[in-house]
């Protein structure tokens, strides 16, 4: 037991390793999991297309129709959404394709809203967030970066540090002041910016990490749409950050 509890310490913030190792203990001694219904790389892939597919649909809507409850009822449903599956993983097949609507309202509709201050704006962010993912992909198999217990406790303390300035920016937003630099223009705004979406990109490294320990620890197979889910909350984040410094360097021109 030993052994796997290495892998289930310091994971992707949504992929806790009390998740994972509580749904592995099932399989192991409740006798449910029945050969055939446990975990696999290929069976996450595939469920993370299905979820690509249902934001990229609800997305469209979103960009069509732009609206501020598409916006945050995105935005703040997919969070409740994913703090539901998080306390139960076995509900991933139904709450993982919720959360990706969900999203893609929210998607669609910041889409928009830079859309409209920029053209082609979308375009180029979506290239360059499909180009991290492949090189991420690239490093991650190469072996470049190795994805040991120091290297996810660095990340995920590093996540939790951008979350917890992006709540306190937004707090206090609600009494109209604004963090400096944060998301602003200039030098340090742009490195500000670049270093978010260096932690969002190395959370992929996490995400693929958990594709292949779910399979090889024999995981659930309901599990692969929490892992689907996890990459997926991973591309959105790193998706907004390269629109927002792409919005953010055209500025300073």
């Amino acid at each position: 037991m030993s052994r796997r509890k290495g892998f289930f310490e310091s994971r992707n913030p949504v992929m806790t390793e009390k998740a994972y190792s509580q749904e592995a203990y099932k399989n192991d001694h409740d006798g449910a999991i029945q050969y055939g219904e446990t975990m696999t790389v290929q069976g996450a892939v595939n469920k993370t297309f299905l979820l690509t597919a249902i934001l990229l649909m609800t997305a469209m809507i979103g960009f069509a129709s732009p609206n501020p409850i598409f916006m945050w009822g995105g935005a703040i449903g997919g969070l409740i959404v994913v703090f539901i599956a998080a306390s139960n993983p076995s509900r991933s097949p139904m709450l993982a394709p919720i959360y990706a609507g969900l999203e893609g309202f929210f998607v669609g509709s910041i889409s928009a809203m830079y859309a409209s201050f920029m053209n082609g704006i979308i375009f180029q962010a979506v290239t360059l967030t499909i180009a991290v993912l492949f090189m991420m992909l690239f490093v991650y198999k190469a072996g470049i970066i190795k994805v040991t217990q120091k290297f996810r406790a660095g990340i995920v303390m590093a996540t939790g540090a951008v979350l917890v300035v992006y709540l306190f920016s937004w707090v206090l937003s609600m009494f109209s002041i604004n963090v400096p630099y944060l998301h602003e223009g200039g030098t340090i705004g742009m490195v500000i910016s670049l270093v978010i979406i260096g932690i969002a990109a190395l959370n992929l490294l996490l995400d693929f990490d958990n594709f292949e320990k779910g399979e090889k620890y024999n995981a659930p197979s309901y599990m692969e749409w929490f892992s689907a889910m996890g990459l997926l909350i991973t591309l959105v984040w790193l998706y907004v950050e390269i629109l927002r410094f792409i919005a953010i360097f055209s500025s300073s021109d």
